[in-house]
């Protein structure tokens, strides 16, 4: 009988006892610089592009990177990381529409807040449990990831952006003071 969770990443060992990952928010998002990190999966980019317009046209943002990962399975590398972070204030990243994504997706939030970056992770609900895992064996159990209805691949063109606009709301109170008043 096993007793213990095991990361597919292969990166439990490195990660294994680590503090809660809480970046301090940022009072609004007036000037704030966004970065938005996209795992390849269908319709991450195009959600996350109108998630970064509306944060631009409707609080002051401005998106200074928006990045691919190499592979939506394995967190993201330290050198994407680091080149997110030069030019970013707050990340926005996803979209774990399935498990393994999911569980990279919230390895990937967990590192962003540990490099000091408040951080708003989307995942589909149907994954919740595989992105709760992956939080905890990286150390933060009670890491908040925003969940938005499975599945995103399939909605079409007008539907991300309403998808997009249903989640704005929760992306500014996640990396904002917002959620704290």
């Amino acid at each position: 009988m096993f007793d213990h969770i095991l990361d597919p990443t292969g990166q439990s060992q490195r990660t294994a006892v680590q503090e809660r990952a809480v970046a301090r928010r940022l009072p609004s998002l007036a000037g704030a610089r966004v970065g938005l990190l996209d795992n390849t999966k269908k319709n991450a980019a195009p959600l996350l592009a109108e998630l970064g317009r509306l944060l631009e046209r409707e609080h002051g943002a401005t998106v200074t990177i928006q990045r691919t990962k190499h592979a939506f399975a394995f967190p993201v590398d330290d050198p994407l990381l680091k080149e997110i972070a030069a030019v970013s204030d707050v990340v926005v990243t996803g979209v774990g529409d399935c498990g393994s994504c999911s569980a990279s997706a919230a390895a990937d939030g967990i590192a962003f807040e540990r490099a000091g970056l408040p951080t708003a992770v989307i995942c589909s609900d149907a994954f919740e449990v595989t992105a709760r895992a992956m939080a905890d064996v990286h150390g933060d159990a009670e890491f908040e990831f925003l969940l938005t209805p499975h599945p995103v691949a399939v909605l079409n063109p007008d539907q991300v952006k309403a998808r997009a606009k249903e989640l704005l709301p929760v992306v500014v109170a996640r990396v904002t003071e917002q959620a704290s008043r």
